[in-house]
């Protein structure tokens, strides 16, 4: 997980009249807003099932937190290796963490907290960013540099079966992040990592779960040091949060040249997440505010995190739509990773 040093904002800097003015656009009031301290030195992503969320520790930690809905501490899936990426089934009955150090994909029944499958990705080693199509998993890997690629594991099949290196016409620096649309199986996207400038590709699913390259980003359109990608919904746009430009962008996945939408966020946009709906948009910057935006750049409301620093790719609704889950890690010492909770006013 990639952190980014720099001025923590106070928690006492939330008040109306302190945060007009700060960037573009007319702010509604935030919500009262909650932060949890967890028993994790670092955190690297954060899902809502509903009445539980997880938080996983990273590469170097070995546990996932399991909290309640607002925040408190209920459980933890520990001796894991590496918990970096998670993700949800659509039915949010399965939670999926990648385990990079490991080689292998852990699978854990939300219910009852216990595991219900290890995969090994064999030669896709350093498993670090997952997505889900259906009955298809995949999954960006890759531990070298030039050494990334995305693999698929077909959960339709008993026994799963495992497929790497299907990106096939272009390379990867490390493991590409990957995001998928809740509504639509047919496409997936892939962002290039730790290169200036970044790059996205739009892929096809085809019949049988083949990969197809439809389309790459214009030169310079995303901008530099990507850290985070989403895609609304039903697949047809695009987010983009990079270092620069300060601002997360939306892009239509037919066309990556022009931006539709753009989100300012202030320095080093750092996360972007669409709510379930794709009615509203979160971006956030790693030492700045948190937004929500409708998805034509409307902001609708905005908070601060106290504490620390937003971590990369570290947002997550509630599947109701009603909070927000922020993840942010203080660097200065205390090394104490903690879990926001933003009650979210409706649009």
């Amino acid at each position: 997980m990639q952190i980014r040093r720099g001025l923590t904002l106070a928690l006492a800097a939330l008040t109306a009249g302190l945060l007009t003015g700060a960037v573009p656009g007319h702010a509604r009031a935030a919500a009262a807003q909650t932060a949890t301290p967890l028993p994790l030195n670092t955190v690297a992503d954060v899902v809502s099932a509903g009445d539980r969320v997880f938080v996983s520790g990273g590469s170097s930690a070995t546990d996932v937190v399991v909290t309640s809905a607002t925040g408190t501490v209920v459980g933890t899936l520990s001796g894991l290796p590496g918990p970096t990426d998670l993700l949800l089934s659509a039915d949010r009955r399965t939670l999926y963490v990648a385990l990079p150090t490991a080689n292998a994909i852990a699978a854990f029944d939300t219910g009852s907290l216990l595991e219900s499958a290890r995969y090994d990705t064999g030669a896709g080693e350093c498993p670090s960013s997952l997505a889900l199509t259906g009955r298809y998993l995949w999954f960006g890997y890759g531990c070298d540099q030039w050494g990334g690629n995305i693999g698929q594991i077909d959960l339709g099949r008993q026994p799963a079966r495992l497929t790497t290196g299907m990106a096939t016409t272009q390379d990867f620096y490390g493991a590409p992040l990957l995001t998928a649309a809740s509504q639509n199986r047919s496409v997936l996207l892939a962002g290039q990592m730790s290169l200036s400038p970044a790059s996205v590709y739009a892929y096809a699913i085809g019949t049988g779960g083949t990969l197809t390259l439809l389309r790459a980003n214009d030169w310079t359109a995303i901008g530099s040091n990507l850290q985070d990608i989403a895609l609304d919904p039903t697949g047809t746009t695009l987010y983009t949060a990079a270092g620069a430009p300060y601002e997360v962008q939306a892009f239509p996945f037919a066309d990556i040249t022009t931006p539709s939408a753009i989100f300012p966020t202030g320095a080093y946009p750092a996360a972007v997440e669409p709510s379930r709906d794709g009615t509203r948009i979160a971006a956030a910057a790693d030492t700045s505010y948190l937004f929500v935006y409708r998805p034509d750049g409307t902001e609708l409301t905005r908070f601060v995190l106290g504490g620390g620093e937003l971590s990369r790719g570290g947002l997550a609704w509630s599947p109701n739509g009603a909070r927000l889950y922020a993840l942010s890690y203080d660097w200065t010492g205390r090394n104490q990773a903690t879990l926001h909770v933003l009650p979210v006013p409706a649009g």
